[in-house]
């Protein structure tokens, strides 16, 4: 079974906004329940987190009191991102990271968990270049704000308004790209019942698929992290059938 990075600690309401609403991360434990194999994080560490955040931002994050659960989700990603290496593997984690940047955020992020899972694979000679698939809803303008810039690191945010279109952008981008790491930020809120309203379970597990080959053909690893998704009462779901995309079901 494929393997699921999460923490009980994630369940935590961490602000009043919708990423943290209750029950959230349950019903996704709920949905693959049986199904996967659950596997526990460490927190990242400071020296990790400043290599994509300022010291200053690192600060505002300790003053809003969200450090602590903050680092165990980016602790998260790099777990996710280390075991992707040599099998497909997935984050269950919170809170989100996309809007981080490296000074400032907002969107219920702090810490971008994306940049720096990636960026310690990198300063690790463990990858030589990564693709970094952003399917949430909202662009992902902190992991472009950190990463954008870097030569090795590919990052696509889908912009098409129509799901055909929204699909064959993303298969053309994977088609292409010959990183040796395929990452998704795993935002469901662009899901047919949630506030996007665009893409089917199906959609996610086609997407799942296609990063799977683009790492089999380009003999790397893949990964996902969590990022938006607000409609419990699909969000499982929709998450299990990204992982089932990732390990070929």
């Amino acid at each position: 079974m494929m393997k699921v990075v999460y923490h009980e600690d994630y369940n935590q309401l961490y602000t009043s906004d919708p990423a943290a609403a209750p029950g959230r991360i349950q019903a996704v434990v709920a949905a693959l329940h049986g199904k996967v194999t659950w596997v526990k994080p460490e927190p990242a560490s400071e020296l990790d987190i400043l290599q994509c955040h300022t010291p200053e931002h690192i600060k505002s994050v300790d003053w809003e009191k969200v450090y602590d659960i903050a680092a165990l989700a980016a602790g998260g990603a790099i777990m996710a991102a280390e075991i992707g290496l040599t099998e497909p593997c997935f984050a269950l984690i919170r809170p989100p990271g996309h809007h981080a940047s490296r000074d400032c955020s907002w969107g219920f992020c702090y810490f971008n968990n994306m940049a720096i899972a990636i960026d310690k694979l990198y300063r690790q000679d463990k990858i030589k270049k990564a693709f970094i698939l952003d399917f949430d809803l909202h662009f992902g303008d902190g992991t472009v704000d950190i990463l954008g810039t870097r030569s090795y690191i590919t990052i696509r945010n889908p912009s098409g308004h129509k799901r055909a279109d929204y699909l064959k952008e993303v298969e053309k981008a994977l088609a292409e790209t010959d990183a040796d790491l395929i990452a998704a930020s795993a935002g469901f809120d662009n899901a047919e019942k949630d506030w996007g309203g665009l893409l089917k379970a199906e959609d996610y597990t086609t997407m799942g698929r296609w990063m799977r080959e683009a790492a089999q053909r380009n003999q790397g690893g893949c990964f996902g992290i969590l990022e938006g998704g607000y409609n419990h009462a699909v969000l499982g779901q929709n998450v299990l059938a990204f992982i089932e995309g990732l390990v070929g079901k």
